[in-house]
Parts: structure tokens; C-alpha cells; sequence
């Protein structure tokens, strides 16, 4: 589908996409959307006064997680009293200061649930650009020194893709392509290929009319032109060509709407009846049923797989630690709860922030998990953090936090 008259492309050039940096965390859960990072060991104590490298104010409110570009660190909020007016702040990733700030009204619906807001999902970046996204389906598109590049007001072209709780889901950015979920409950739930040098659609997929708050996995290929974007919703899970939108396999045996599932490798995690593993052999049409345990239920939070475990938080705050052969579990942990925001994992350490902003870091081990560490920010945290350069970026409503030696 055509870009409509509000999506302006303001350059013209060659979509030159930088390679992934090892230190980069480019979109939610990483950007491999592993929420794993190959880095060095990070803290595994904090407070306000100890072992933060420096912390920045935000404006309005925020459940996106930071993203890490090179050296900037980028967030989205929203404020005043309709929430629409959209924000995105990039700051420093050595001493924190702001290096600029863009802001827009929402085109969009900006109506949420009282526990999210519009700036629920997290910004994506191909190295080169930021893409940011709003619950108001407005979606704006800067390059790293804050210069807009263009903008569209999604539900200028789709006017009923919207639900009564605030969208949620986070784009992706794969094959050269920025993958966007708008799927709720009307009949213009879909998908969409952006193109990312104009905003321009290359592809439209019509999608299961319920509200869905999962964000797409990327299940990478022998190269990145060979990358497939998962896309999860109560109907299942679909395997597309993030370029062309075409559907390479289909597993039709439901999903959940609020945690996404994990990928490693050519095995996707699927939140589906407890877990699913589900292997792509490279090359291959045909999708295999491994295993499927009931008993692990992740609660909101989204389910790791590293190493030869996967690891999910369920309802009562417990962490579980099954097994990526079989699914049996190998042991339990309980932390301190309730979660919204999804573990991630460096260097066998899990790092989990409940609601009342503690952080837990759990030593991942094959026999058993062990609290090692926590640091408490005192403030409420709903985003999952990001890993880069042996630091540990969270967010809350108010406060961007780096957490590393000083």
C-alpha cells in the first residue's frame, strides 16, 4: 500500500544499513531480540547513591525500553494530559547529557489503560536512523542527530486500528525493512513492511481481528537478507519475509497476546499451551513440533532462551529454568514480584526489575539459580532495561538510569 499525503519523504539517497555492533541493543529485547548480550559482566549492586554512572530526568510518562545506537542512548515518552504529546530524547551514553529532544502532537487515538500510556512501545533503530512508535499509531522516523526524516500517522490510513487499552507492540527491524504489528480487535488489524528510507509501505498483511500487546522476534538467516520476522498473535505465530511479506510457514495452534516468544537459532519458544518449541530447518518449508510443556507459563514478562536453558517468570514471581532439549524444568527461584518488564541476560547473569523497582540479578546455573545481587531504583519500572558497553540502561516514568561503575 502506498504511503498516504502525511507521510512525507524528506531524503533522498541510498538506504545504506550499518552492521549491528556487538554493543549495540538497537530495538526491544536487543537486536537480536534475544534480550541476551554477548558483553562484559555488568554490576550486580546498585542504589541511587552507589554504582550509577548518571541518571537523566524525562518528561510525561514511558513503558518503551532505551534503545543504544553507537553512542547514544534514545527513549520515548509521552505527555500532558491527553498524552499527546510524543517525545524523543537522546542522550549521551558516556555522561548522560542531552544531546537533543524532538516532539509531535499524536495523530491518533491516545485513550490507555491507567497502568500503560502511549509511549508503550519501544523505539527501533537500523544504525543509521531511529523509528519511533506510539500507541496512537503515529510513527516518526530521525536520524541520529535528531533531524526528521519523515512521519506517518498510521491511523490516517487505518482509522479503526486502535483498542481501548493502548496498543503496545514494538517494531522490528529486519531484511532491510521495519516490520510493524497494529493488530487489535477491529477488522483493520494487520501488519506492515515500512520501507525505512521513505515510510512508504512495501506490504500490508491482514491479521487476526483481536488485540495483541506481542511484539515481532527476528529468527536470523545464514545473512541478513535471509532474516525471517516472527509475528505472534491469539491465532498463532506466522514466519514472514520481512522484504516481500510473504508467509514462509504458519503455526496455527494459538499464542499468547501479552509475552512474546523467545528465538534461538532455528528454534522459536512459543508461548503457546505453556511452551512450544518449534524448529525451521534452514532452507525448509516445514516447521517441527519438538516438544510442548503446559506447566511453564510466563505471566507478562517475555520467556530467554540462553545457553541450553530457557527462562521465564511466571504469575507468582517465580523464576523457572527448564530445559531447551525437552522442557522439563530443572529448577525454580522466587523473586521479589510483580513483573512487567522482561529479564534480560549477560554473561550467566539474569537481570529481572519488578514494579517497585528492585532489581534482581540471578546467577544462572545448570543445578540452580542464586540470587547474587539487587539494587533498588525507587521508582515504578514497567520497561524492559537494555544492555550495551558494559552498562545497564532502565527506565521509569521519570528517570533514565546507567548503571555502571562510574
Amino acid at each position: 500500500m502506498p504511503c498516504s499525503p502525511w507521510c512525507g519523504a524528506l531524503v533522498v539517497g541510498l538506504a545504506l544499513v550499518v552492521p549491528a555492533k556487538a554493543a549495540d541493543w538497537r530495538q526491544f529485547r536487543g537486536t537480536a531480540t534475544t534480550s541476551v548480550a554477548d558483553d562484559a559482566p555488568l554490576l550486580t549492586s546498585w542504589s541511587e547513591s552507589e554504582n550509577i554512572a548518571w541518571k537523566a530526568d524525562l518528561p510525561g510518562r514511558g513503558l518503551s525500553s532505551p534503545i543504544v545506537v553507537r553512542d547514544n542512548v534514545v527513549v520515548t515518552c509521552s505527555s500532558g494530559y491527553h498524552q499527546d504529546r510524543l517525545h524523543v530524547l537522546c542522550f549521551n551514553a558516556a555522561n548522560g547529557t542531552l544531546r537533543w529532544e524532538r516532539q509531535f502532537w499524536a495523530t491518533g487515538r491516545t485513550i490507555s489503560h491507567p497502568k500503560t500510556c502511549v509511549a508503550s512501545s519501544s523505539p527501533a533503530s537500523d544504525g543509521q536512523r531511529i523509528f519511533a512508535l506510539y500507541s496512537s499509531n503515529d510513527l516518526a522516523c530521525l536520524d541520529l542527530n535528531g533531524e526528521l526524516q519523515w512521519y506517518r500517522g498510521l491511523t490516517v490510513d487505518f482509522p479503526n486500528a486502535s483498542n481501548s487499552l493502548g496498543m503496545a507492540s514494538s517494531p522490528v527491524f529486519a531484511g532491510n525493512t521495519l516490520v510493524v504489528q497494529v493488530e487489535n480487535d477491529s477488522q483493520q488489524s494487520l501488519a506492515v513492511g515500512i520501507n525505512p528510507l521513505t515510510g512508504e509501505s512495501r506490504w500490508t498483511m491482514q491479521r487476526p481481528s483481536r488485540a495483541n500487546w506481542t511484539s515481532p522476534a527476528v529468527m536470523p538467516g545464514s545473512n541478513p537478507d535471509d532474516d525471517v520476522v516472527l509475528l505472534q498473535s491469539s491465532a498463532g505465530i506466522s514466519a514472514i519475509n520481512p522484504l516481500t511479506g510473504a508467509e514462509l510457514w504458519k503455526y496455527t495452534d494459538g499464542a499468547a497476546t501479552i509475552p512474546s516468544s523467545a528465538v534461538q537459532g532455528r528454534t522459536l519458544y512459543a508461548v503457546s499451551h505453556g511452551i512450544t518449541a518449534l524448529h525451521f530447518p534452514a532452507g525448509s518449508a516445514n516447521v517441527e513440533q519438538l516438544w510442548r510443556a503446559e506447566r511453564l507459563n510466563p505471566a507478562t514478562a517475555s520467556p530467554v532462551a540462553y545457553g541450553e536453558r530457557l527462562y521465564l517468570l511466571n504469575g507468582a514471581g517465580v523464576l523457572v529454568c527448564a530445559d531447551l532439549k525437552d522442557g522439563a524444568v530443572t529448577w525454580q527461584l522466587r523473586l521479589e514480584g510483580p513483573f512487567t518488564s522482561s529479564p534480560v541476560v549477560a554473561k550467566d547473569h539474569l537481570y529481572a526489575f519488578n514494579e517497585a523497582g528492585i532489581g534482581q540479578v540471578v546467577k544462572l546455573g545448570d543445578e540452580r539459580g542464586e540470587v547474587v545481587g539487587r539494587g533498588e531504583l525507587n521508582d515504578l519500572i514497567l520497561a524492559t532495561p537494555a544492555i550495551a558497553n558494559g552498562a545497564l540502561y532502565v527506565r521509569s516514568d521519570k528517570t533514565l538510569w546507567k548503571i555502571a561503575a562510574k
